[in-house]
C-alpha cells in the first residue's frame, strides 16, 4: 500500500533496552479532509528518514500491522501500527494530471460496412 502526502513532523530515532531501534514521522494526507497519519519506520528503515525534511511532499510505502493484547484482567484489546518500508520524495509539477494529446490518425475512416457483401449466413437463429 502508499500514502501520499506532505511530511508534518519528523521524530528522532529510539533505541530500546533489547536494541530494537525505531523512528516515527507523521505526514499530512492530500484530501478533502487532511488527515495526520503516524508512520513508523523500523530497524535498518530507519535511515530512510534522514534525507526528508518537514514540508516535503512525499509517497511512502507502508505495511499496517495489527496485533492483539491481553490485559492481566482477561481483556483483549486489538491495536493496529503503520510501517513504513519506501519513501520516495514527490515534486510538485509531478502530481498533477497531466492530459493525453489525441493521436491523428494516417489512414481516412470509413463508413463502410465490412460485411455489406457477405451473403453466406449460415447462423441457426
Amino acid at each position: 500500500m502508499e500514502l501520499q502526502g506532505t511530511v508534518k513532523k519528523l521524530f528522532d530515532a529510539q533505541t530500546f533496552a533489547s536494541g530494537f531501534q525505531k523512528r516515527e514521522m507523521v505526514i499530512l494526507t492530500q484530501e478533502q479532509y487532511p488527515q495526520p497519519i503516524n508512520i513508523e519506520f523500523l530497524s535498518d528503515k530507519i535511515s530512510l528518514l534522514d534525507n526528508l525534511k518537514e514540508g516535503e511532499n512525499v509517497k511512502v510505502g507502508i505495511n499496517i500491522r495489527g496485533r492483539e493484547w491481553v490485559s492481566p484482567q482477561g481483556e483483549t484489546k486489538y491495536f493496529n501500527s503503520i510501517t513504513g518500508w519506501r519513501i520516495e520524495k514527490v515534486s510538485e509539477n509531478t502530481s498533477e494530471p497531466t492530459q493525453a494529446m489525441p493521436q491523428q490518425s494516417a489512414s481516412p475512416v470509413s463508413n463502410e460496412n465490412p460485411f455489406a457483401g457477405d451473403d453466406d449466413d449460415d447462423l441457426p437463429f
